[in-house]
């Protein structure tokens, strides 16, 4: 048996961790969106977890295990957004410093939030390779404890507790599907999700701009991320080396979606459902309401995470409508 960096155990104690901390966010319904599907549609809202992403959830949880000593030299990590203003938020509710390395060109909503949550940007070329030099640079200077976005046992834990969240508030599901960037949520809903007396099936959803997680199940080995041309910013990642283990044996498939049917599905949920959420959340949408996932059987009531809901008002892709 394959043994992942964490567990349905170490994500029930995440829960119980970050409680005090973090929102139970609530779930919504849509006759629309259930007519357009096919199927009952639950979503998860964590577009209104503190910080506006689940990322919270596992920067906490990762914070909140530091020792006295790694608490007094803080915190440091490179992100594009939403985990770098969780862990700034983390940061400041444990009385540490939170160095936050941003490549340039990234949301100027997610930098203010980060300066907001008293978090210090240092910027960088806007490359996987230079972003993790800064952070490296950083961390040699302050001797601050590194905790990536995504590939950090105590970070897919604290993201799997949506799942189990989730599981609780509609206890029937067939499915979840969450979006794929780093996949520390997807791996970590899916850790629970297969842990449970009637396993849940996990689906990803992912742009096809940047498709990392797509091909590698398809190759069945981990595949490095060619390109990131998605409006969906917070995808624009790839896997990790604890991430994918558990994509490859516990996800059901990953289904893309191209950037006109993240456009539409972003707009019906503002429209529809009142809820205000980011593009890489309107990937799972688009990946609800697709072909593929019309096409498979057995999912009658099928769970959606709204990961995230900081929207740069600035660069909002609605354009000029036809009248």
């Amino acid at each position: 048996m394959t043994a992942y960096a964490t567990d349905a155990d170490s994500i029930r104690r995440a829960a119980k961790r970050i409680a005090e901390h973090t929102h139970r966010t609530p779930i919504f319904t849509s006759r629309t969106l259930d007519a357009l599907s096919g199927r009952h549609l639950v979503f998860k809202a964590e577009s209104l977890q503190k910080g506006g992403a689940f990322k919270f959830r596992g920067a906490c949880n990762a914070v909140l295990l530091l020792d006295d000593a790694q608490t007094a030299h803080g915190v440091v990590t490179h992100s594009s957004g939403n985990h770098a203003q969780a862990l700034a938020l983390a940061a400041r509710l444990r009385g540490t410093t939170a160095h936050i390395v941003m490549p340039r060109g990234s949301a100027a909503v997610k930098r203010r939030a980060v300066e907001g949550y008293g978090g210090i940007v240092h910027e960088c070329e806007p490359t996987l390779d230079a972003r993790e030099r800064r952070a490296h640079e950083v961390r040699a200077a302050t001797g601050a404890t590194l905790i990536p976005p995504f590939d950090h046992p105590d970070v897919i834990a604290g993201q799997g507790t949506v799942a189990l969240e989730l599981c609780e508030q509609a206890p029937e599901l067939d499915a979840i599907v969450a979006p794929v960037g780093g996949g520390g949520l997807v791996s970590g809903i899916a850790l629970w999700a297969s842990s449970l007396a009637r396993p849940v099936r996990v689906i990803g959803a992912e742009p096809t701009g940047a498709d990392d997680a797509a091909r590698s199940k398809a190759f069945g080995q981990l595949m490095p991320l060619l390109e990131s041309k998605t409006l969906a910013d917070g995808l624009r990642t790839g896997l990790g080396q604890l991430t994918w283990p558990v994509i490859r044996d516990r996800v059901e498939r990953i289904i893309t979606v191209d950037d006109d049917a993240t456009i539409a599905a972003l707009r019906l949920v503002w429209e529809r459902m009142k809820l205000v959420i980011e593009p890489s959340a309107a990937v799972a949408v688009a990946a609800v309401l697709s072909d593929e996932l019309s096409a498979l059987d057995g999912l009658e009531r099928v769970g959606v995470v709204l990961s995230g809901g900081n929207v740069d008002l600035d660069e909002l892709p609605f354009g000029q409508q036809p009248q």
